[in-house]
């Protein structure tokens, strides 16, 4: 019976190699080491966590350490990721969100339920509401002034490819309107200070505003949601360089680097466009000689064409995070709708 056993961990161990198993099956995550063997697929240890909470769908076990049936070896052969990917995942919306290993729990939890339990994505007539384009409903938002959360009204509507919120109930004309394409969401339960609480970040007038807002049941709006690249608390310094530094909150996304006084500022302080390597963009570690003003003892200075950036870190982990983002972000070649964000930028009033 050992010797059946250890056939069967090595049979189970061969189907990792088989195109998809490499990767979680939901995150993408690589080297999975769980598998549910009702729905044929190969998850890491993080979402076979998620897949309990629907164990009248899905049973996991642990591919090194449980053991396994001929029976159910047969059955994830005969499944596997990419079959399963192909069932599962026949009609999810472009706008839905694919969360990645890197996403909060939450998100994944939703995708996974969405995907199993629903089965939003097999055929339209099973989809959600909001997965079908349009969704109505009430959310607590933030006061941009008092900090009070009140209820108001939001709209999201694919058609239109905006997402709207009413200050009234009752109210006709919409208090702002956010075009889809420049809203990005993400969960912020810290921040925010509830298990649900989301950021919305959109563009007003070609500048960041932020909103935050929070549902009691976590129904929000996972089409939008896409994590920044990276947020935390770096120190500045203004154009001349001969200012004090100050301690401000930053958030990268996409090519936009906003820094807040307070992480709760529903308005960026300032914004640094950050375009591709091929259009003279660099980050460097450390700051120029001869300034002063900073506390932080790690530097990071980004060129620009127009002129340097210099932020300083508190930690060295820190500043290695950051020169990372901002590598990424300086690799990558700009689309051609960025250069029309470059040139607002270099003629921002």
């Amino acid at each position: 019976m050992a010797s059946d056993q250890e056939n069967n961990r090595q049979r189970v161990k061969q189907l990792l190699g088989k195109p998809g198993n490499g990767n979680c099956a939901d995150c993408g995550a690589a080297d999975p080491e769980w598998a549910s063997y009702t729905l044929g697929v190969f998850v890491c240890h993080s979402c076979s966590g998620l897949h309990r909470n629907i164990a009248q769908i899905s049973k996991v076990k642990s591919i090194l350490l449980d053991p396994w049936s001929s029976s159910e070896l047969e059955f994830m052969d005969s499944v596997g990721n990419n079959a399963a990917k192909a069932k599962f995942e026949q009609i999810v919306p472009a706008f839905y969100y694919r969360p990645t290993h890197k996403d909060c729990t939450l998100l994944r939890d939703q995708w996974i339920r969405a995907k199993y339990e629903r089965k939003e994505f097999v055929c339209v007539e099973r989809q959600e509401p909001y997965s079908a384009g349009y969704r109505e409903g009430f959310l607590w938002k933030r006061g941009r002034d008092n900090g009070q959360y009140l209820s108001r009204k939001f709209i999201l509507s694919e058609r239109e490819g905006v997402l709207k919120y009413f200050n009234k109930h009752d109210a006709r004309e919409p208090k702002a309107i956010m075009k889809i394409n420049t809203v990005n969401a993400t969960f912020q339960p810290t921040k925010i200070g509830t298990a649900h609480g989301l950021q919305i970040t959109y563009l007003k007038d070609n500048s960041t505003r932020n909103i935050f807002v929070y549902h009691e049941d976590g129904k929000l709006l996972p089409k939008l949601t896409r994590n920044y690249i990276k947020e935390g608390f770096m120190e500045k310094t203004g154009p001349k360089h001969t200012e004090g530094f100050k301690k401000r909150w930053f958030t990268m996304d996409d090519r936009r680097l906003m820094y807040f006084k307070d992480p709760l500022d529903a308005y960026a302080r300032g914004e640094v466009f950050i375009g591709g390597k091929e259009n003279s963009y660099t980050v460097l570690p450390g700051l120029p000689p001869n300034i002063q003003g900073y506390h932080w003892q790690f530097g990071i200075t980004i060129v620009t064409p127009d002129r340097k950036f210099l932020f300083a870190c508190e930690t060295e982990e820190d500043q290695k995070d950051w020169i990372a983002a901002f590598q990424t972000v300086i690799n990558r070649p700009m689309l051609p709708q960025e250069y029309a964000v470059e040139a607002y930028f270099k003629h921002k009033p």
